[in-house]
C-alpha cells in the first residue's frame, strides 16, 4: 500500500498525491530566515506509507521529489514582476524560433502545456532566482573571491606531442617566426588541438592541468613557453589571452545560485534523513 488514509480515499486515489492540509505548509520558520526542515519528513510519514518510500527511493524518486518540495516552500513567498515572467516568455519563444508574444498560444500547442503548466515553470526559475539574490546577495562577493582563481579564464596555444626533440624543433621554429603556431599544431599536434589549429579556450584557468596551471598563471600574453613534460607528454605552449574574472551582476547571481543551491541541497537531506528515520520508527512500532 502507498497511500496512507481511510480506504474509500485510497480506492479513489491510486496515484501517490499530497492533498488537503498535508500539502499546505512542509516548513516552519525558524529564527532569521532559515527554514526548518522538521515538519517535511511528518508530512510525507503522514501520506506516503514506508512501502511507498521504499518504492519511490528503489526508481530513484524519494530525493528529487523532496527536494522540488523544499524549492516551492523556500521560494513561495519570492516576488516576480510581470514583465519579468513576459520577458522570460519571450524568451523561450525565441529560443522556439517564434517572435513575438502573441504566439504564446502556438507554443503551448506545439510543446502540448497548458498555460499553467509552462508559465509556472517559467515563474519557479524566476522565484529560484529572486530567492538567491534575497538571501545570499550579501555573500555572493566573498563567495567569488573564495573562487575568483577558478573562475579566471584563458586562451592558449597548445602543441602537445610525446617526442621531446620534435618538440623542441617546433618551439625553435615558432620562437624565431620560420613557422606559424597553428600551421604547425594542424600538421603534428597528437591531441585534440589538432583540429581547432592549436588554440584551446577560452577556458577557466583551472581546467588544465596543475603544471600548466602554475605557468599559465607566471606567463604573460604572447609568452612561449619552452617545453615541459606533463605525464606522457612534450608540451609547447604560447598564452594567448588572460582574462581575469571580475564581479559582475552576472558572476554575482552565478555565485547566489551557488550558495541556493547548496542551501535546498542541505535542506533536502534533512528532510530525507528525517523522514527514513521515522519510516524506521513506523516500522518498529507495526511489526
Amino acid at each position: 500500500m502507498i497511500l496512507r488514509g481511510k480506504a474509500n480515499d485510497r480506492a479513489a486515489c491510486p496515484t501517490i498525491a499530497l492533498k488537503g492540509p498535508e500539502s499546505a505548509s512542509i516548513f516552519r520558520r525558524g529564527s532569521g530566515d532559515d527554514v526548518e526542515t522538521g515538519t517535511t519528513a511528518q508530512d510525507l510519514s503522514r501520506v506516503i506509507s514506508p512501502e511507498g518510500q521504499q518504492l519511490l527511493q528503489h526508481h530513484n524518486l524519494l530525493r528529487p521529489l523532496i527536494e522540488k518540495m523544499v524549492i516551492d516552500e523556500t521560494t513561495a513567498a519570492a516576488v516576480v514582476a510581470d514583465d519579468k515572467l513576459a520577458d522570460a516568455k519571450l524568451g523561450l519563444l525565441k529560443r522556439r524560433g517564434y517572435s513575438s508574444l502573441e504566439q504564446w498560444p502556438d507554443l503551448l500547442n506545439e510543446l502540448g502545456k497548458s498555460d499553467e503548466d509552462l508559465s509556472g515553470q517559467l515563474l519557479r526559475t524566476l522565484r529560484v532566482s529572486a530567492m538567491a539574490r534575497e538571501k545570499f546577495a550579501p555573500k555572493a562577493e566573498a563567495r567569488f573571491l573564495e573562487r575568483k582563481n577558478e573562475l579566471d579564464q584563458v586562451v592558449y596555444s597548445l602543441l602537445r606531442l610525446s617526442n621531446r626533440f620534435l618538440a623542441r624543433e617546433l618551439y625553435l621554429q615558432i620562437e624565431s617566426g620560420e613557422a606559424n603556431f597553428a600551421d604547425l599544431a594542424g600538421r603534428h599536434a597528437e591531441g585534440p588541438e589538432r583540429n581547432t589549429n592549436g588554440i584551446v579556450g577560452p577556458v577557466p584557468l583551472t581546467q588544465a592541468h596543475p603544471i600548466l596551471v602554475e605557468k599559465l598563471r607566471v606567463a604573460k600574453p604572447g609568452d612561449l613557453l619552452e617545453p615541459f613534460k606533463v605525464s606522457d607528454w612534450w608540451l609547447v605552449v604560447r598564452l594567448e589571452r588572460y582574462s581575469p574574472s571580475t564581479f559582475t551582476d552576472e558572476v554575482s547571481d552565478a555565485m547566489c545560485k551557488e550558495m541556493f543551491d547548496a542551501w535546498i541541497n542541505e535542506l533536502t537531506a534533512s528532510s530525507l534523513k528525517r523522514l527514513q528515520g521515522d519510516g524506521s520508527d513506523a516500522s518498529e512500532q507495526t511489526s
